[in-house]
C-alpha cells in the first residue's frame, strides 16, 4: 500500500494493523466487491434514474458499465455504499490524514459535499485509530442536494444540473449522523455545517485546517469553498479536489483560484478525477 505520493509506508506490527482496520472500512464504506441492490423503498423511478446514469456514465469514461474496477475509480454511483469516490481516492484521502499526524501539521479535516458521509467517516476513523483527540472533522452540505445553477454569478456551470438528480443527491444530515453512529464514531470530533456553502463556510467557526476536501461539482461551490477556507489551511496541509479531471467548471474554479492567489504547488493526480496538492510556504 503506497503513500499519496508513492512512498512506501513506515514499517511495524502497529502499522500494519492500522492498514488492514482501514482497508476493511474502505471496503465496507464503497461495498467493495458486493452485488448491490437498490432499497425496496425506493420509488421505481429512482431505480430507474441510478441504473440508466451508471451506464451512460461508464461508457462515457470508457468503462464496463458492469465490471468490478468502477467501484475502485469510484465510476458509478451507488445505491447501498456510503461514498461514490471509489477505493484509490479514499485511500490516498486516509493517506493524507495519516500525513498530517504524523508530521504535526495542525488543523481540522473538513470535507465540502459529503453526499452520505463515506469519506468523512473515513477521517474520523483515522483519527481514532491513531489516538489523535484534538482534531475536528467538519461536514460542509446543504443535504439537500446539489444546488440549481446560478446562471447570474456563475455562468459556466449553466449545463451542469446535477439539481436534477435530487432524488439521488439529496441525504438528510439525520442520515449521515445515522452512518457515523453505525460506526461508532458519531461524537464530538464530528461537527456538522448544513446549508449551502455561500452562507454557511465564510463565517465557520473553523480555526485552521490540515486537510481540506472539496467535492461540491459546480463552479459555484468549488470557488466558494477555496476563497472561505483555503487560507485556513496550514502550511503542509493537503487541498484535495474531488471533481478536479471529471467536471471542467471545477478544474476552471481550481485554476482561477491558484492563479489569483499565485498558488504554484504541484498538482498531484489520484485517479481519472481527484487531485491534490500541498499548502507551500
Amino acid at each position: 500500500m503506497l503513500h499519496w505520493d508513492g512512498s512506501e509506508p513506515e514499517d511495524g506490527v502497529n502499522s500494519e494493523f492500522r492498514s488492514a482496520c482501514l482497508e476493511l472500512l474502505r471496503r465496507d464504506l464503497t461495498r467493495y466487491g458486493a452485488r448491490e441492490a437498490a432499497p425496496s423503498d425506493w420509488p421505481w423511478n429512482q431505480k430507474l434514474l441510478l441504473h440508466s446514469m451508471n451506464i451512460s456514465n461508464s461508457l462515457r469514461r470508457g468503462a464496463n458499465p458492469f465490471g468490478s474496477r468502477k467501484r475502485e475509480l469510484g465510476l458509478d454511483w451507488p445505491a447501498e455504499a456510503l461514498t461514490m469516490i471509489g477505493m484509490r481516492r479514499l485511500e490516498s484521502l486516509q493517506h493524507c490524514v495519516e500525513t498530517v499526524l504524523q508530521e504535526n501539521i495542525p488543523g481540522d479535516l473538513v470535507e465540502c459535499g459529503v453526499w452520505r458521509g463515506g469519506a468523512s467517516i473515513l477521517m474520523r476513523a483515522v483519527l481514532e485509530i491513531y489516538g489523535s483527540d484534538d482534531r475536528v472533522v467538519w461536514l460542509a452540505d446543504s443535504f439537500q442536494g446539489v444546488p440549481a445553477p446560478d446562471t447570474v454569478n456563475f455562468g459556466m456551470d449553466r449545463n451542469l444540473r446535477l439539481d436534477r438528480f435530487r432524488s439521488i443527491f439529496e441525504v438528510s444530515e439525520q442520515q449521515v449522523r445515522a452512518n457515523f453512529a453505525r460506526y461508532g464514531l458519531l461524537d464530538g470530533q464530528v461537527r456538522f455545517l448544513p446549508g449551502w456553502f455561500k452562507d454557511t463556510l465564510p463565517d465557520a467557526p473553523i480555526e485552521q485546517i490540515a486537510v481540506l476536501r472539496l467535492d461540491g461539482d459546480l463552479y459555484e461551490s468549488t470557488i466558494q469553498s477555496l476563497d472561505a477556507l483555503y487560507p485556513k489551511l496550514s502550511t503542509g496541509g493537503f487541498c484535495v479536489i474531488d471533481d478536479y479531471g471529471g467536471i471542467p467548471v471545477c478544474r476552471q474554479a481550481v485554476t482561477d483560484y491558484r492563479a489569483k492567489h499565485h498558488i504554484t504547488a504541484p498538482i498531484v493526480t489520484i485517479d481519472q478525477d481527484g487531485a491534490l496538492w500541498r499548502k507551500e510556504d
